[in-house]
């Protein structure tokens, strides 16, 4: 099996709007596929469809190797899932609500329940009624809810809001864990780029419904998008001083008077004498390295730096 997820030119209409066009994502059996992209891209839309929650208007999604239809009640069992906002029975207890879980999945492991309740730290809350838990508390009952069947597979759409940083941290080792001990296999889409970045194994980058990218975050890595950072009081004169006398040209300027050089022959020392030496003054300059965030602003913009896609 090459892939657990494979979608292939999937597209979702509605009405007349087209919310997601052609997108075709790959995701390998035991790793955390990251899906990015900006609010109003068609993150959640794609998930929908690939939990069968809505039936695309072409293309279709395989799972485990198998084409998604209306019948796929096997494998779909082998999935969990969070869509959007986690919704439970107010009335009843977190406890109760997992129970009832068990029951729709056919799901009897003796201890499953309470495996999953100490695993996001809710046995202390797991008899009160769900209603009077707060949002974070409800999101960690959605989590505990997916993993609860052991299930192969984890669907998971922005599972960290309403998370304080101490509950994100123990999200994002959960995951972690039931990836490198379990092997499940994760789609997690989020909007916080460094949380992303620190689990993910492959990123999936979208932006107006079409996949702008998908790329390994090692091949990312590797990139070694090193440069030299410069802030300088008169731009267009760097520009010239840096191409004419200091043989460069792969910089860029940015806003706020700032230029990036990412020649690896650029020495600072030697590009900072030489812009003083030529009546251009540097308020500072520093070597840095690109990260996801960089690397995700730099594909979701166009050439004027407005946003080209809006989840």
């Amino acid at each position: 099996m090459p892939y657990v997820i494979q979608t292939n030119h999937l597209t979702k209409s509605v009405g007349n709007k087209e919310i997601v066009k052609d997108i075709s994502l790959h995701v390998k059996k035991g790793e955390i596929y990251g899906f990015l992209g900006p609010n109003g891209a068609g993150k959640t839309s794609v998930m929908k469809m690939i939990t069968n929650l809505w039936k695309p208007t072409g293309g279709n999604v395989e799972l485990f190797g198998e084409v998604l239809t209306p019948k796929s009640y096997g494998v779909l069992k082998r999935m969990g899932s969070i869509i959007e906002f986690p919704v439970f029975y107010g009335h009843m207890t977190g406890r109760e609500n997992l129970k009832i879980h068990c029951e729709y999945m056919g799901y009897y492991a003796p201890r499953a329940v309470e495996d999953a309740l100490e695993m996001l730290e809710l046995t202390a809350d797991a008899d009160r009624p769900v209603k009077n838990y707060s949002l974070g508390m409800k999101e960690r009952l959605g989590i505990a809810r997916a993993v609860l069947c052991r299930p192969e597979l984890l669907i998971l759409d922005e599972p960290t809001n309403g998370l304080d940083p101490a509950g994100m941290k123990q999200i994002r080792s959960l995951l972690k864990n039931l990836c490198a001990e379990y092997g499940v296999t994760i789609m997690i889409s989020s909007h916080i780029l460094s949380e992303i970045e620190s689990i993910a194994d492959t990123v999936g980058i979208i932006a107006k419904g079409r996949m702008i990218e998908e790329i390994s975050m090692a091949a990312v890595e590797e990139m070694n998008l090193a440069y030299i950072e410069l802030g300088i009081t008169d731009v267009k004169r760097a520009a010239f001083v840096l191409s004419e006398k200091c043989g460069l040209n792969n910089f860029k300027i940015m806003e706020g008077g700032k230029i990036r050089i990412y020649d690896k022959k650029a020495v600072p020392g030697e590009v900072s004498r030489t812009l003083a030496l030529n009546d251009v003054e540097v308020t500072e300059i520093g070597k840095k390295a690109e990260n996801l965030e960089d690397y995700f602003l730099k594909l979701t913009k166009t050439e004027n730096g407005k946003s080209v896609g809006g989840k």
